[in-house]
């Protein structure tokens, strides 16, 4: 025997031996890739969340870069498979895995500065790309791949290899469950990359034995199109109506993933922990519809999406707040919509042949619905009019939705155009009569939900009463002049006015911002110097701990703000003491600098300084030295954790005169930091003191809002007449509570915090 001959009977010896474990080791193979393609996803886009103040856009943008990856990934799958001999494309791809290695461990790289006076998503794409991008590029291709190297191989069930990819996305879930409540409470960033290392060097070494019973096998054959008869593949050559399917099914629920996180994040909080829930719900519905047998039977699938998204709608329209009731409604909603579009995608499948293709199709689909979503959609609309839109769009796509539409009659055409135009004739009836679109959102949305709920029971008059309200949602809302709507990365800001006219309040999502006095109780134009409203009122916590700087220093040399909001603590600055304000979003900034809406600037500190940018990044830049620093970024519930790390406070103690004081706003209805900002101050040697503000009315006239504080100081005698004051606590630090850090953090820490208060 020759030595090449010998040479290329090692393989084969070798495949020979894998034959008998060759399904157990394509499965393996394609569940580790995903878990770890799906585990790098939350670690990185953590690291990368600080740059741009952690805002929930940040993981809108990344699901985006995932999915256009992800397309680049099986593009490069299929051109393996279609151009490519078998053996010269595993070749191609232990090469890639090779330099996708070379790019380990992950680190942020090109995150010098992001851009202050433009949109940030190219830049952030762009660091993406260059940090991540090789490592998730050979990952994202193996899915695919590794399908079609198991078609080649001499296996049962290798002619019909679509049930591995529920093998890939049950890896996807078990990592994203895993990261939240497994990996991010015990590991911090450097030690999770440490582990994707390792990870890596054994799912390439399982990606070559595969390699070896695949297309180097000893009876590797070539792909035939065929399938058995569950599938059904076309005998003729896939169509473009076929592939147009496949984008639209794949299109629907990208889209929605997208924008439902960012519904979902914007009003809870801006952390895996809560990215996860609709990413791993997105995969498990792939791992419950590709299989022959599904749980459900078709028909109740297409009711089950109808109904609940038809709720959701209803509930967007109700705007009832963020509430656990609200939230199971819009996750059932997105949930049942993916589940009937991927099992659609299933039923309509190719044989083998096409396999590479079907899976294009889907990440384009996919890629284009995450592209919209999450870019186009923050151009184009003021709100997150997407979200809706999407909704209807699912109901749309429910199997024979529009076949039924496009057998209609002429006259079933008229009546539905009559249903619509009626439905949106009602609601400016009662926009007309209650002089309020919120008000008309209420009654049309509810009556006609509980109409459609009780009395129509087929998919196309879902469809009808879906449209009719997301065409309420994204017009009505624009028609009513007390309410204003700007978007820009960092979320929609929203401006409306409170207690009967008499406040004009700032809303982000569903959290209140800055509010000011515009008319007084009679309904009379109010002329007099603003009162500082909600968290903000002279005599709440932020109150006390600024005349507490003053009581300790006399006139205060400068005050620093992190977190703009309606500029409302300006008229805590007296004539003379300079004010810098830090804020992310130039959005904030314009409406806050605009005396038309607020006058809390223009009026209290016209000569205060705006800072646009990550406090991080500015506050570090500046030379001066404050006597109080207050940071005001929490009372959302989308926190930027870099900003309550130990680094980010030794940052604000290093801006601090030396008997500065530093005040945190810590309001917050889901979460508590209070215990690990006394655990982080005695780790830096100083004391910690509380106030809550509680028992505040609803009803106060001044629109105070209850609220909590906490001042870190290096000496007790540095708070000055707060020690004496009984609202104020010393917080003692608890051993048990481990420090945020700039490498660990976990948002479950300040979450149970808050439960077990």
């Amino acid at each position: 025997m020759s030595s090449f001959e010998a040479g290329a009977a090692r393989p084969r010896a070798l495949a020979a031996t894998l034959a008998s474990a060759v399904l157990p080791l394509f499965a393996l193979t394609i569940f580790l890739s995903a878990l770890l393609l799906f585990a790098i996803e939350p670690m990185f886009t953590k690291m990368a969340l600080p740059l741009l103040g952690g805002s929930p856009s940040v993981w809108s943008v990344a699901m985006v870069f995932f999915q256009v990856l992800m397309l680049a990934g099986y593009s490069y799958a299929h051109a393996l498979t279609r151009w490519l001999p078998a053996r010269v494309g595993a070749l191609v791809h232990l090469g890639v895995l090779a330099i996708a290695f070379a790019c380990l461990p992950i680190a942020l790289r090109l995150a010098d500065a992001p851009p202050l006076s433009a949109d940030p998503t190219l830049w952030l794409i762009v660091v993406f790309a260059a940090s991540i991008g090789p490592p998730f590029f050979a990952l994202s291709a193996q899915g695919p791949l590794l399908q079609s190297w198991f078609a080649s191989a001499r296996h049962s069930q290798s002619r019909d290899p679509y049930f591995l990819y529920a093998a890939s996305n049950t890896g996807s879930f078990v990592a994203l469950l895993a990261y939240p409540f497994l990996i991010e409470p015990f590991l911090g960033l450097s030690a999770q990359n440490g582990l994707v290392t390792i990870l890596f060097v054994a799912l390439a070494t399982l990606v070559a034995l595969t390699a070896v019973a695949g297309p180097f096998g000893a009876g590797a054959r070539q792909l035939v199109d065929e399938a058995p008869a569950a599938a059904k593949p076309a005998a003729k050559p896939i169509g473009a109506r076929a592939m147009l399917a496949w984008i639209a099914w794949s299109f629907v629920p990208s889209g929605l993933l997208v924008s439902a996180t960012a519904h979902i994040s914007t009003d809870v909080a801006a952390a895996p922990l809560l990215w996860v829930i609709p990413l791993g719900l997105y995969l498990l519905t792939f791992v419950l519809t590709f299989r022959p047998r599904c749980f459900a039977r078709d028909a109740r699938l297409s009711m089950l999406a109808a109904w609940s998204g038809v709720l959701a709608l209803i509930l967007l329209g109700l705007r009832p707040g963020s509430t656990a009731v609200g939230l199971v409604v819009h996750l059932a909603a997105f949930f049942c919509a993916a589940l009937m579009c991927h099992r659609a995608l299933y039923q309509s499948r190719p044989g083998p042949r096409s396999l590479t293709l079907f899976y294009f199709s889907m990440s384009l689909g996919g890629a284009l619905g995450g592209l919209f979503a999450g870019l186009v959609a923050p151009m184009i609309f003021s709100s997150i009019a997407e979200y809706p839109l999407l909704i209807v769009a699912a109901l749309a796509c429910r199997p024979g939705t529009l076949a039924a539409f496009r057998a209609a009659s002429l006259g079933a055409a008229l009546r539905l155009i009559a249903g619509i135009a009626a439905i949106l004739l009602a609601g400016h009836a009662v926009l007309a009569w209650t002089g309020s679109s919120d008000i008309a959102l209420r009654v049309a949305f509810g009556g006609l939900g509980a109409l459609a709920l009780v009395v129509w029971r087929n998919g196309s008059a879902a469809a009808l009463v879906g449209l009719a309200m997301a065409l309420q949602l994204t017009w009505l809302p624009s028609l009513d002049a007390a309410s204003e709507s700007y978007r820009s990365f960092f979320g929609v800001n929203r401006i409306v006015e409170a207690r009967g006219g008499q406040f004009r309040v700032l809303v982000h999502g569903t959290t209140t911002h800055g509010a000011i006095r515009i008319r007084t109780p009679d309904g009379l134009p109010f002329l007099g110097a603003p009162i500082p409203a909600t968290y903000y009122h002279p005599d709440g916590p932020l109150g006390d701990a600024i005349a507490a700087a003053r009581a300790t220093h006399g006139k205060l040399r400068h005050i620093a703000v992190v977190g703009l909001g309606a500029g409302a603590l300006a008229c805590h600055a007296r004539q003379g003491e300079p004010i810098t304000f830090y804020e992310i979003d130039p959005v904030v900034a314009r409406l806050a600098s605009d005396p038309s809406r607020f006058r809390y600037l223009a009026d209290c500190a016209p000569q205060a300084k705006l800072v646009i940018g990550d406090a991080r990044l500015t506050l570090a830049a500046q030379p001066e030295t404050s006597d109080i620093i207050v940071i005001d970024a929490f009372s959302s519930d989308a926190i930027p954790i870099h900003l309550l790390t130990r680094e980010a406070i030794a940052l604000y103690l290093s801006k601090l005169d030396e008997h500065g004081l530093l005040a945190l706003h810590i309001s917050n209805d889901r979460m508590e930091f209070s215990g690990l900002l006394a655990r982080a101050a005695a780790d830096l040697g100083l004391v910690a003191y509380i106030r809550r503000d509680l028992n505040i009315s609803p009803r106060d006239p001044d629109m105070r809002l209850a609220s909590a504080a906490v001042i870190l100081a290096r000496h007790d005698a540095d708070l000055g007449p707060l020690l004496g004051d009984p609202n104020w606590k010393k917080l003692e630090p608890d051993p048990n509570i481990r420090v945020w850090t700039d490498d660990y953090s976990s948002i479950l820490t300040a979450i149970v915090a808050k439960m077990r208060r």
